[in-house]
């Protein structure tokens, strides 16, 4: 009967601390995400500091922009995330996103394996879908989520897609 002060106490400094804890709003965290250093030595910045679109003359002395290909792939760059290693390729036909790959996937164990393989086809789903890197990814999956969010980014970076 003399434990029931400690175990109110504990409960009560447990509530506490849990109460004061502050997160992020977890609908923007996907796209709030920063570019992250990606093995290899190259960084997603680099690939979203390129201009979407070139410009040049016209004839007539006026500048146009010039558009991406109709058809064309990239593979995004490789993202390090808590339990490996991922990169994608994204195939755009006519200005949309037809295809999202996985192209390469390096797990720490084997339930990341299990896990990635499980969660990828519904990221895939909701990129086709945006018709962007602008998913909410897949709870309980969500470094997984933003490693495929940026590396989908890098890719569409690269093809100057918007």
């Amino acid at each position: 009967m003399k434990k029931y002060p400690v175990v109110i106490g504990a409960t009560v400094a447990g509530l506490a601390g849990v109460l004061s804890f502050h997160t992020s709003n977890a609908s923007n965290a996907l796209s709030n995400t920063l570019p992250v250093k990606a093995k290899g030595g190259s960084q997603a910045a680099s690939a979203a500091s390129a201009p979407p679109t070139t410009s040049g003359a016209t004839p007539g002395g006026s500048t146009a922009t010039t558009s991406p290909p109709a058809n064309a792939s990239a593979t995004g760059t490789s993202e390090q995330y808590g339990y490996g290693v991922l990169s994608v390729k994204v195939t755009v036909v006519n200005s949309k996103i037809t295809d999202v790959k996985l192209s390469k996937l390096q797990t720490a164990d084997t339930y990341s394996t299990v896990l990635a393989q499980q969660v990828v086809p519904y990221l895939r789903r909701q990129v086709l879908a945006a018709q962007s890197a602008h998913i909410s990814g897949i709870s309980g999956a969500t470094y997984t989520s933003e490693a495929y969010a940026l590396s989908v980014q890098s890719a569409l970076d690269h093809l100057h897609f918007k």
